[in-house]
């Protein structure tokens, strides 16, 4: 009786279709796709600030002048003089806002005392790009390289202010371990194949592929305990040109 009972229930229970009652059916999430607009960059995930546009010719010139300028010593009146242009003259060719003729390019350049292609070295500027294939990165041998230690040349930038110097580095069977390089600048290890525990600093890191190190090379560090030989690291140098 009991089991008829609840039968009986169930199907009292259960409305009917299309009654109040009735469970709606379930709706599919609806996922917003949000376009972006055409006019809107896109930026990368750096907290690098934006390049700077472009300077005109004009802007290059007078950034030039004015900087050689100030390295002389020279006051906007004292090298208008001397290059026998008037004070306001040279203040917009300073400033950007007209094109000088040749013929003051020519007076400004010796009343500076330098070649007057100088003045368009900012204009000319080029944007450096290195492209090396796949295992024909330069193999650098210096004076101390350890035995076992190899270097490979990624790349090389000639411009700019801070030198990078991006390495592929194999330890191979025959390596040592070696804890006091140090250097100026700061290096990033990043670990391909092997494992190594790095030293830096009086700390010691194991590093396995995917690893990455950031330090201050201007510390004690190098691979003390190699534990899985060979190994290969990508470690990119950066520091300040002198």
């Amino acid at each position: 009786m009991a089991s008829k009972s609840a039968n009986v229930a169930a199907k009292t229970a259960a409305p009917k279709p299309g009654s109040a009652k009735a469970a709606a059916a379930p709706v599919a999430p609806q996922l917003e796709v949000v376009e972006p607009a055409d006019d809107e960059d896109y930026v990368t995930g750096s907290g690098a600030p934006a390049a700077p546009e472009r300077r005109t010719l004009e802007q290059a010139i007078g950034l030039q002048i004015r900087h050689h300028r100030k390295l002389m010593g020279l006051t906007v009146a004292e090298l208008a003089a001397a290059a026998s242009v008037s004070t306001g003259m040279l203040s917009k060719i300073e400033n950007g806002q007209i094109s000088p003729s040749l013929t003051s390019l020519q007076t400004l350049a010796a009343a500076l005392n330098m070649p007057i292609s100088l003045l368009f070295a900012g204009f000319e500027e080029r944007r450096d790009c290195s492209y090396v294939p796949a295992g024909q990165g330069v193999v650098i041998q210096r004076r101390g390289t350890k035995v076992g230690h190899n270097y490979e040349l990624l790349g090389h930038m000639l411009g700019g202010a801070i030198a990078v110097e991006p390495y592929l580095i194999t330890l191979t069977e025959d390596a040592a371990p070696y804890t006091a390089f140090q250097h100026e600048g700061t290096e990033l290890i990043y670990m391909l194949t092997g494992e190594v525990v790095y030293a830096h600093a009086g700390n010691n890191y194991h590093l396995k592929p995917g690893d990455s190190l950031l330090f201050d090379s201007g510390a004690p560090h190098g691979p003390e305990r190699l534990v899985v030989k060979p190994m290969t690291y990508l470690s990119v140098i950066m520091y300040e040109k002198d």
